[in-house]
């Protein structure tokens, strides 16, 4: 019997183990999510000092998570057309972004659905918040701007200036494995060097469980939908001609799909309320 006395919890039991695979991504959490208005540092700091951890990243085979911010300057930025994620124009103010190990996405979605649904129950949850988009990902590929580069498992470790996150649709006559050679080939080569896109990491839609929180939206698991999340050098501002817009011009011109979202972020600075009162402009 574990002796309590001293008023310490009992220990917890670890019967979780991996085997002896290589760390590799499989799967993604993205969770794009605005705050009411007014809550907005309330909101930064429970989710930075709390949620993060308790709602991520203690849970099993999860190995890194990042969070980033799109300010009001970087959402004018966005595709015309990424309201068709965000439900309307400037929401989605917060992106956390959590990597899973190959292998074990059922194990660590099971623990992840349980997690939250306790810290409701708990009362460690955090009302005055929306969800815009979030939803899993099964890991696709990824290009890395330089031979041996930074690769997939450190990109949210890896001090990037910006990322953005692009969703396509695929045309009809279009499969999933002729648009994987046509960006890996051909254009991500002649469009990555001499920018800022450091590395590029394609992922595609799964289904939440039956049973996640009610207050995630449900969003259907399109399987024409990718998303490609372009970790930059530089800031989303100054690279989005070149890279962001560049690539929606090859894009058309090849005809093998369309962007119907583009949002860039910076990273959130732990530990203080930055960029907490830059989240809006006049009209957003």
């Amino acid at each position: 019997m574990t002796d309590t006395t001293s008023g310490e919890r009992p220990p917890r039991q670890h019967c979780i183990t991996a085997g002896a695979e290589p760390i590799k991504l499989g799967s993604m959490l993205f969770t794009l999510v605005e705050p009411h208005r007014g809550q907005e540092v309330a909101y930064n700091r429970w989710y930075e000092r709390d949620h993060f951890y308790s709602g991520c990243m203690i849970g099993p085979y999860q190995f890194a998570g990042k969070r980033f911010v799109a300010t009001a300057r970087l959402k004018a930025l966005r595709h015309p057309g990424s309201a068709a994620v965000t439900g309307a124009d400037g929401r989605g103010s917060y992106l956390a972004l959590y990597w899973v190990l190959e292998g074990y996405h059922d194990v660590w979605n099971r623990w992840a659905v349980d997690q939250v649904k306790a810290l409701h129950k708990a009362g460690r949850m955090f009302a005055a918040r929306d969800h815009v988009h979030t939803l899993l990902y099964r890991y696709a590929w990824e290009h890395s701007r330089q031979p041996d580069g930074l690769p997939s498992e450190l990109a949210l470790d890896h001090p990037s200036a910006g990322l953005v996150a692009v969703f396509t649709d695929r045309a009809d006559d279009v499969s999933a494995e002729s648009f994987e050679a046509w960006y890996r080939s051909e254009h991500l080569p002649a469009l990555l060097p001499g920018t800022a896109a450091r590395l590029v990491v394609a992922a595609d839609p799964l289904p939440l469980l039956v049973d996640a929180p009610g207050d995630v939206p449900r969003t259907e698991a399109d399987d024409r939908r990718q998303l490609t999340l372009w970790f930059l050098d530089d800031d989303p501002a100054t690279a989005w001609d070149e890279v962001v817009a560049g690539h929606e011009r090859a894009l058309e011109k090849s005809g093998m799909a369309s962007v119907v979202a583009a949002m860039g972020f910076i990273p959130t600075i732990p530990g203080t309320d930055t960029y907490t009162d830059e989240l809006w402009g006049d009209g957003q």
